[in-house]
């Protein structure tokens, strides 16, 4: 019995024949190369809740004794080129750190004004405004949560510690970036695309 291969064709025939094989065999092999990628999904990106939740238990783990400073205020975040101004990200992030804090163990008081509470930075050391001081004996609070974020150009950059009320001492710290993207953008202020 002939095999395919030990047929006699003409010399276009055998031509074509061998055009069409090594045309399958092109696209098998094609297709078993991408169906390996295309079924990998794409790790999902951390949002600002999730990065926050990690950075909150980072930052209890890395100081168990953080908790026995509690009740804990939070300051809003800030932007780290200019310490008086804040976004809706600086907000967000404070209030998502906050309440990260808060399931790791931390009392945290809640502390709405009409303006937002800041922490001040002077030359060198970073210092407690006269402001947050009073707010920190009224409200009993013996540890504030504090933040800068800076914004590059393709992360957000997020810096968080939580300082001890009565002279500033640095009891935890977390960092974390965030991709820019639209989402990111319009929290920052900067407008979307």
């Amino acid at each position: 019995m002939p095999t395919l291969f030990s047929l006699r064709l003409c010399l276009p025939c055998r031509r074509l024949l061998r055009g069409v094989l090594i045309t399958c065999s092109a696209l098998l092999f094609s297709g078993c190369s991408t169906f390996g990628q295309s079924s990998l999904q794409p790790e999902p990106v951390p949002d600002l809740s999730e990065l926050a939740h990690d950075a909150a238990a980072q930052m209890v783990a890395s100081n168990p004794d953080m908790t026995r400073y509690s009740p804990m205020i939070a300051a809003t975040f800030v932007d780290i080129d200019n310490l008086t101004q804040s976004s809706t990200f600086g907000r967000i992030s404070s209030e998502l750190m906050a309440s990260a804090l808060s399931r790791q163990g931390i009392k945290v008081r809640e502390v709405k004004m009409r303006d937002s509470l800041f922490i001040e930075e002077q030359v060198g050391e970073l210092i407690l405004s006269r402001q947050v001081q009073r707010l920190s004996k009224r409200y009993d609070a013996r540890s504030i949560l504090m933040g800068t974020y800076a914004q590059g150009q393709d992360y957000v950059y997020v810096s968080a510690r939580v300082v001890r009320s009565t002279d500033a001492l640095v009891l935890g710290t977390a960092d974390f970036r965030l991709p820019l993207n639209n989402n990111t953008r319009t929290l920052l202020g900067t407008g979307g695309w």
